[in-house]
């Protein structure tokens, strides 16, 4: 108990996350007697998984994405197909911010990197600016749910190592996440249509600005299908369609359409991996922490204790959706994936829930999350990025708080949508 303690204190101060995971490790193990060369061992087994490889090659690909002139063309693209429709630009802006969140990962980066370009763009086209503010700071994390999404790929490296009786494919993450995904955009669509601003006039269909935005992004368009098509086509696995993104991102940006230097890509290279040397460091202890809490038989004491309390699968699934959106709160999604699946999955494994829908749940609570008054992350990056009050932005995400909500809900009690092109 005192121990504990000590590490919640040097949480609370600021320790370092995987110093603070890896403690409690050590501890478990010391106290088990247990030799803590078992640690090292943990470390060396994450070293040896394939799939890992795609976490670094996806994120570089997604930040090089980022520094290029990508994002604004497919913005004119989705501009060019979609502009027609009523609330045709709102609908822009959450189709762009859904694909770039997909590849780059990071919400934050989308409003930074998108924000500069939707913004004005619906401030001109007569959007009223709270509702500007509250679609571009809500659609930041919108393609959470999409491939080939990084904490998609990192739940399911963790659930890989769950030794849970049903698997966890990447593969099969990526196909449940499609429709819970598209609902998501579908409802904020409907009520973007709902909230045109009145008399306003949608850009007519030219065929002539489609074939001219989809020629200057004739590129990009290729890499869904390299992805999804490669993976599910059986051509390539995850890690090899990574590694195929990577390069082919490298060569067009670098080489073809020479918008980033060979010089920035150093600069570009340390700030992705950055990142994934956080991921893959708290990652590291996380796996021996969770091997500790198996031998010690922690998941099944949390699920005997909230058994007692919580006999219904359904009733579970509703207190674990106010759990994830106050963690959604309070932590980035890489570490509360690291720190809480390894928990949660063999307690909801006793409730007879699909693993892979437990991860869509997760993901769409987490993605909720983000924008979560009163500290949720989109929040202050959005109010940095747009120079305008956090509680004006609390004010502004509401409705699409409320919809997403209700779109969370669905996920979560109709598994049917996560696991329908499952196999059986």
């Amino acid at each position: 108990m005192i121990i504990a303690l000590i590490l919640l204190l040097l949480a609370l101060l600021g320790a370092p996350l995987f110093s603070i995971i890896g403690g409690s490790a050590l501890w478990g193990f010391h106290s088990e007697e247990i030799n803590l060369q078992v640690v090292t061992i943990e470390i060396y087994r994450l070293a040896e998984m394939p799939i890992l490889l795609a976490i670094p090659l996806f994120t570089f690909a997604g930040y090089l994405l980022g520094e290029s002139q990508a994002p604004a063309r497919m913005v004119r693209m989705a501009h060019a197909l979609l502009g027609w429709m009523p609330g045709g630009l709102a609908i822009v802006a959450l189709t762009a911010c859904a694909f770039f969140t997909a590849f780059t990962g990071a919400s934050g980066v989308t409003i930074v990197a998108l924000g500069a370009l939707l913004y004005p763009a619906l401030q001109q086209a007569g959007y009223p600016e709270r509702f500007n503010l509250g679609l571009i700071t809500t659609s930041g994390s919108l393609g959470l749910l999409f491939a080939p999404s990084l904490p998609l790929i990192l739940y399911g490296v963790i659930a890989q190592q769950a030794s849970l009786d049903t698997p966890v494919n990447i593969d099969d993450l990526f196909l449940a996440g499609i429709l819970p995904g598209l609902l998501m955009v579908v409802l904020l669509s409907a009520w973007s249509m709902w909230k045109q601003p009145k008399g306003q006039l949608t850009t007519s269909f030219n065929g002539r600005e489609i074939l001219s935005a989809i020629r200057e992004s004739i590129w990009e368009i290729p890499l869904p299908f390299l992805v999804l098509g490669g993976i599910y086509g059986g051509y390539i696995a995850v890690s090899e369609a990574a590694a195929v993104t990577a390069v082919y991102v490298l060569v067009v940006e670098v080489f073809i359409k020479r918008e980033v230097k060979i010089r920035e890509l150093p600069v570009i290279i340390r700030e992705s991996m950055v990142l994934v040397g956080a991921i893959l460091l708290i990652l590291s202890v996380s796996l021996a922490s969770t091997n500790y809490m198996i031998d010690a038989e922690i998941p099944g004491r949390l699920f005997d204790s909230i058994h007692g309390l919580i006999d219904s699968k359904w009733t579970f699934l509703i207190a674990l959706n106010i759990f994830l959106l106050v963690l959604g709160m309070m932590l980035d999604i890489f570490s509360a994936l690291i720190i809480i699946i390894p928990i949660i999955l063999p307690i909801a494994a006793g409730y007879g829930i699909h693993p892979v829908h437990l991860g869509i749940v997760f993901l769409a609570n987490m993605q909720l999350g983000y924008f979560t008054p009163p500290v949720g992350m989109n929040l202050f990056i959005a109010s940095y990025r747009f120079n305008k009050p956090v509680m004006e932005l609390y004010i502004a995400t509401l409705p699409f708080f409320f919809i997403l909500l209700f779109a969370v809900l669905v996920i979560t009690y109709l598994p049917s949508l996560s696991l329908v092109f499952l196999t059986p």
